[in-house]
């Protein structure tokens, strides 16, 4: 069981928004897709369809809840919108994964040719089953590289107990008043191995609740909800030397990074034993678009923010290059920041960049 709702549950219906101008009849539909956002009113839709395309804003079943996600089911969500899309007599789709789309639009296309992920990591469909219809390009739009990758640059290190998320390391602590800037090579390296030990650490502990769930839990029970705190603790967002690019440091898009590190509603806050594989294990989880990017053979674009303070220009960069087996392309909006908030001409520079490559994206490649 995913959501308590009855009535979400037997809705059995993905929701989408489509834009056109009105008396058109556009050949390409432009599907902007993210695991949980509800991107019924994306910023690009209007933009889109002025410029000739069908603009589809989709939801997938956990829009505005990801505490238990399952990556998959996010592929299986878009299946159903590419069929329909399909069926409404469109000749051809591209597919945008948007901020945190980066988990799913390339997984997504993977599958789609060469489907190979019969058993998710914490349960989930089986992807060689799916029959899930390819698109015809990939867009990736102010995206970071995949949610198991992201949260593990935030979490927090210093952080040693669970049980105890105030009680921290000083050593490993940036949020600490003693800490100085920049930090050194050194700090950095030890800082980001910290990270990668938290995250297998929850991953461990992850497993062991589950096996615990099997040997003395309640019939019927085979999920176990928990919190994680210490989100936001990424040193990109105090130190300006680090990935360095416009962006502006000692905020975050949600406010101050102390206080975001522990907000309520923020990255991976809540979730379940099974969930955490699924979506945020670095070990396991498979929303990682380096992983599925070389294996797709259809064109694709990269649009990042040059001032974009969550999802970095490397991580750009490294979707990039991960583009091996097929027509790729990278464009940079200099000064644009995550949502384009109060970037009307910005806006419309990344729009004009996505319309004029997707009407050819194999001649617009680099």
């Amino acid at each position: 069981m995913e959501v308590y709702s009855g009535v979400a549950r037997l809705a059995a219906t993905v929701w989408g928004t489509e834009v056109k101008l009105r008396g058109t009849a556009p050949d390409t539909a432009i599907i902007f897709a993210h695991p949980t956002a509800n991107f019924l009113g994306h910023y690009a839709l209007a933009p889109m369809a002025e410029r000739g395309f069908a603009a589809v804003g989709l939801t997938t079943r956990y829009a505005g809840n990801d505490s238990n996600l399952r990556t998959e089911n996010c592929l299986l969500d878009i299946g159903s919108m590419v069929t329909h899309l399909r069926e409404r007599g469109y000749e051809k789709i591209v597919l945008v994964g948007n901020s945190g789309g980066a988990s799913i639009a390339p997984y997504y296309q993977a599958q789609a040719e060469n489907p190979s992920v019969s058993n998710p990591p914490g349960g989930g469909p089986d992807l060689t089953a799916a029959a899930l219809p390819p698109v015809d390009a990939v867009c990736m739009l102010m995206a970071h590289s995949g949610r198991p990758r992201l949260i593990t640059e935030w979490l927090d290190p210093s952080i040693y107990d669970e049980s105890r998320p105030f009680d921290r390391d000083p050593a490993l602590d940036i949020y600490n008043t003693g800490s100085t800037l920049p930090f050194s090579a050194e700090f950095v390296e030890r800082y980001r191995s910290g990270q990668t030990e938290r995250n297998h650490r929850i991953t461990r502990w992850a497993q062991s609740m589950l096996r615990t769930i099997d040997d003395s839990g309640p019939a019927g029970l085979n999920d176990f909800p928990f919190v994680v705190y210490g989100t936001y603790a990424d040193p990109r967002a105090l130190d300006a030397e680090l990935d360095p690019n416009d962006r502006e440091v000692g905020v975050s898009l949600w406010g101050p990074p102390a206080a975001t590190n522990y907000f309520p509603a923020a990255l991976g806050r809540y979730t379940t034993a099974r969930s955490w594989l699924n979506q945020w294990s670095l070990e396991y989880a498979l929303g990682d678009s380096l992983r599925w990017l070389p294996e797709v053979s259809v064109p694709v674009h990269i649009v990042y923010g040059t001032a974009d303070n969550a999802a970095h220009s490397s991580h750009s960069t490294d979707m990039y290059a991960a583009v091996t087996g097929a027509p790729r392309k990278i464009t940079a909006i200099e000064g644009a920041t995550h949502y384009f908030s109060g970037q009307p001409s910005l806006l419309a520079h990344a729009c004009d960049a996505l319309a004029t490559w997707a009407k050819n994206p194999s001649t617009e490649s680099d």
